[in-house]
């Protein structure tokens, strides 16, 4: 524990121990919860323990003080295999001392919610845990802070960690697994594929007892990888599965095999943001599609760095998959979240970072470049435009966030804040 090193999240949780009596910790596999709540907790009980997991269930149901026994704030590490614990737990919480008491960490949701009769309001805290960004990793200077974006603070002069295209690639096909971030070459990507293996050959199947086809899943999971940053609809990935894989799916098998990557935080979906406009241009509302790392999407497509800087349609579209991971990273640090806008007429923006008490700030990713940053300029300056700020508060800053450049920049024309990601943190 002593080489722990410290997570953005952490400060949340430290937060949330002051208002909340159990605080739910729930995020993809091997994203690092479990080794951050034991930094937190002063006493464990771990479910799924090979030598005790049916005991532990068998007590949970039984006799839960035998779980829930222990000093707190206390770690009961996935908890979601004796969701009976739910109700239990409560109570400890409205018949105790009823701040910070448990710890609750899960990497999928519950499959049988029927036991869980309490719905939580007022005793738990929800947060969710991702990969690490590109700051927690060491690969930006942090000299850019979103908090300080949002505060007005000129980033002119900020240098980034990483700034030159392979380097992106490498990150992105590495993706933000603890276990991959001190590793080079090759080997940096094998956390990724084993984790894909583990979704297709047992985790997808697991989540809710219903019995996934390993191929059928390996093949849905690469449709949903071409697809990342987009809208697309059940259609849609049916269509991209007919044109790039043999076999066929209906409806019910694509949302089946979605909620299922759902179900275990493999898939993170980002729903759309909804303003105020001047026009009466309708705005779509489905959600853009993401994996939660974009090292799942270049697992599931079976390319790396090599093949990312061959592409450069692609490497756009899975970078902006890594940047918007990191936006919400960082956005969580200010109890933030990221949404996208896209209306009829065509119009997009990439991210809208808004926090809780109604500022917000638009995002464009680029990878880079005069003409990039230019487009990402010209589309920013153009919503703002449609915006009704009779109703709406205008944005706070607007930023394109690229992959590469030399240091960020506030540009004097027009205020757009062009920022390196290599130099981007909380």
């Amino acid at each position: 524990m002593n080489d722990y090193k410290k997570r953005i999240l952490d400060q949340v949780l430290e937060r949330r121990f002051k208002t909340a009596g159990a605080i739910l910790l729930e995020g993809i596999k091997w994203c690092g919860k479990t080794t951050t709540c034991e930094q937190l907790s002063k006493s464990a009980i771990y479910m799924d323990e090979p030598e005790k997991r049916d005991h532990n269930v068998l007590m949970a149901r039984i006799r839960p003080s035998e779980v829930l026994d222990g000093e707190p704030p206390r770690l009961i590490d996935e908890w979601q295999i004796a969701p009976v614990l739910w109700d239990a737990i409560r109570y400890r919480v409205d018949h105790g001392d009823g701040r910070g008491r448990f710890l609750l960490t899960g990497s999928a949701v519950p499959a049988n919610e029927d036991e869980m009769k309490h719905s939580g309001t007022g005793r738990f805290a929800w947060v969710k845990m991702r990969t690490m960004s590109l700051f927690e990793s060491g690969e930006s200077s942090g000299e850019v802070s979103l908090g300080a974006l949002f505060d007005g603070v000129d980033c002119t002069g900020a240098h980034p960690v990483v700034s030159q295209l392979p380097d992106i690639a490498m990150a992105i096909c590495r993706g933000g697994w603890p276990a991959a971030c001190d590793l080079n070459g090759d080997e940096a990507f094998d956390p990724a594929f084993d984790y894909l293996d583990a979704v297709v050959k047992r985790d997808i199947s697991k989540v809710d007892g219903v019995s996934r086809n390993e191929d059928r899943a390996r093949r849905l999971m690469a449709s949903y990888a071409r697809l990342q940053g987009t809208q697309a609809t059940a259609a849609v990935i049916k269509a991209d599965l007919s044109a790039n894989e043999t076999g066929t799916f209906d409806d019910d098998t694509v949302y089946s095999y979605v909620n299922a990557l759902k179900g275990i935080f493999a898939v993170e979906d980002m729903p759309a943001w909804c303003p105020n406009l001047r026009c009466k241009t309708p705005v779509r509302t489905s959600d853009t599609r993401y994996f939660t790392d974009p090292s799942i999407a270049t697992s599931a497509l079976r390319i790396g760095p090599k093949g990312l800087m061959e592409d450069l349609k692609t490497f756009g579209f899975l970078f902006e998959a890594m940047a918007v991971r990191d936006l919400r990273v960082y956005a969580d640090a200010h109890f933030g979240d990221v949404r996208h806008y896209h209306d009829a007429s065509g119009l997009e923006c990439d991210a809208v970072v808004s926090l809780r008490d109604g500022r917000y700030g638009l995002v464009e990713v680029k990878l880079g470049g005069a003409q990039l940053i230019e487009h990402g300029a010209k589309t920013l300056k153009k919503l703002v435009m449609r915006l009704d700020t009779t109703k709406v508060a205008k944005p706070s800053f607007l930023m394109v966030l690229t992959a590469v450049g030399d240091c960020a920049y506030t540009r004097p024309e027009d205020g757009v804040v062009v920022c390196p990601i290599g130099s981007l943190k909380d």
